[in-house]
Order: C-alpha cells, then structure tokens, then sequence
C-alpha cells in the first residue's frame, strides 16, 4: 500500500512539474492527492467491532414435542431414558424454603410446592412419583451442579436471568415471583430508598443484592449461604431486613409472626427449572410436563395446596413462551 502510495505521488508531482511548466498553477497537485486520500481511505481496513446480540427473552424456552411419551416408555437414546434405566431422578433443591421445599422434622420429609413440581417429573418418566431423589443445595451450588451432572435437573426458586442462561438451559416459567423487602414489625424501613447504612441479608449466588444495590448504592450487603441464615440474622438483630423473592419472604413470615413485608416489588423474578445444555431432549420433556399441568389443573392444585394460605387469589399458571 505505502509503495503505491508513494509511485502515486511520484506520477502526482510529475504531472504537477508538466503544468508548471505550462505556467499553470498548483491545482493539478492538490487534485491528485486530494485523489490519492480518497482512494486510501475507501480501501482501509474495515471495522472489526461485533454485532451487538440479539435481546435476551428470558421467559422463552424449548418447544416441547407434539405429545408426551407414556410414562415408563421414554424414546430410545433420550436423556430421560437414562433416567429411567437409572431408576431414579435426581433433583437439587433447597430444604429450607418453608412452603416450596421445606424438610419437615416431624416426619423427616421433603414437602412443598416445588417438591410436587419435581414428583410430577418422576411421574411422567417412571410412573411412580416416588422415582426421585433429592440433592439439598444451596444458592451458590445450583447452577455448577447443573453443570457437573451431580443432578438432573435444579427446582430450587432459580430466578432466570440472560447471564444464567449462558451456563445452562431453563424450563418455561413455572412461577412469578418478585422481590421485595421482609424486616421486623417495629422498623422503620418502608422502602428501598430507606437502606442507606442499613444491613440487606440475601443468600450469596443470588441475583436480590445487585438490583438492590444499584438502586440504593448506600444499603450494606450481608451475604449468606442459606436462605435460613437470613432469617436467623433478621430476629438476632445483625441484618436490618432481608431481600428475596416474595415467595422465600412470605414462608419467612409464616415463620416468624414479629415480621412484615414492605415496600412496592423491586423487581420480577420468573423461576425456571435449570436443566444442562447437554440435555434439550429433556428441557423439551420438562416443558411438555409443565404444559399439561397448567392445561389440567395438577398446577393449580399443588398451588393452592401450599401456598394458598398466603395468598389472598391463586392466580392462573404463568403462559409459556417457546423457541426453537
């Protein structure tokens, strides 16, 4: 390029030295170079900067198949028939979410409405809602174990944000949720704008404290690593309030009648059921199963079973959204 460059100016000044000596002026010059840039600039190297991606939608997950296998029958090949032959599901969830997925001691079972959620699961593989084991995890252990193959599959209250969906893939909405403030009776804390110096307990690995934060930049993070220890650290008075999903809050107030719920909803929460990336087949599958129990009613009832003494309507299943 700068040997052209260089051979062009050369025939510029050559055809300049003919027009002096024609007595005219410089202009035959400056109209070659003026040529010249134009000709360098068109030819430069073009931007590399990216395209920007696409908007994530965080609701839309995998179009289930036409119809359900019969339970017990799953297709040959499929990750569910994997399942099937190892004779159990494998579930991560918590154990500490009273109403969701709670281990009661007086009977040393899980119960909740996420625990029906992954019985149902079982249900549609094996036949037998029984076919389950659960994993107990905490927030930060979700998703790497997803990821690891220690589970099959998480029902674990996970809010489905575009950066999670970078590291694994999710089942439709199977539950709004949005965050709110929970705080002892007598506080004074009404809403965010109210945490400047206060003390916000979440769980680590959760999404609660960044939106908080950035909306009240003063407000002091008080990470923990179970949902319980918020609780514990609200009533020994070393957190100010605790931030979660309203659907966490609400078995903490159930639990514990000196506490309150405050403030206008910070922002929604639609839960997913994670799932590997390796797996679509069984993303599908999830989402069939979702699907007929928002069509049949199973939804409903397992939501006014445990939750429809916190609520004052059920309100009708989330509407699922597919791509691909």
């Amino acid at each position: 390029m700068r040997r052209a460059l260089a051979y062009g100016i050369g025939v510029a000044l050559a055809v300049a030295a003919l027009a002096g000596c024609g007595g005219t002026s410089n202009q035959a010059l400056d109209d070659s170079l003026a040529a010249l840039d134009a000709r360098a600039a068109t030819t430069a190297t073009p931007s590399t900067t990216p395209p920007t991606p696409p908007p994530c939608n965080v609701r839309a997950s995998l179009r289930p198949t036409a119809s359900l296998p019969a339970p017990g029958a799953m297709p040959p090949g499929s990750y569910m028939a994997q399942i099937r032959q190892r004779g159990r599901l494998v579930v991560g969830v918590d154990q500490n979410t009273l109403k969701f997925a709670y281990f009661n001691p007086l009977d040393g079972r899980l119960e909740g409405f996420e625990i029906d959620l992954a019985r149902a699961l079982a249900q549609a593989i094996s036949g037998n809602p029984n076919d389950v084991r659960f994993v107990a995890l905490t927030t930060a252990q979700r998703l790497p174990a997803v990821q690891n193959g220690t589970v099959d599959v998480v029902i674990d209250a996970v809010t489905i944000t575009c950066e999670r969906r970078q590291e694994v893939d999710f089942s439709s909405v199977y539950y709004d949720a949005v965050q709110r403030l929970l705080v002892p009776i007598g506080s004074k804390i009404a809403t965010v704008a109210d945490l400047a110096g206060k003390r916000v307990c979440a769980t680590k690995g959760s999404t609660e404290l960044d939106g908080l934060i950035s909306e009240q930049p003063k407000a002091i993070r008080f990470p923990v690593a179970s949902r319980t220890d918020c609780l514990v650290a609200l009533q020994q008075g070393t957190a100010d309030a605790i931030t979660s999903d309203d659907s966490i809050l609400l078995g903490f107030k159930a639990q514990d009648p000196y506490t309150k719920l405050v403030g206008p909803p910070i922002s929604p929460q639609p839960y997913g059921m994670a799932i590997s990336k390796a797996h679509p087949d069984f993303v599908r599958f999830v989402n069939g199963v979702l699907g007929k129990m928002f069509a049949d009613g199973a939804w409903r009832q397992a939501y006014a079973k445990w939750l429809g003494g916190l609520v004052k309507t059920i309100p009708a299943p989330p509407t699922p959204q597919y791509s691909g």
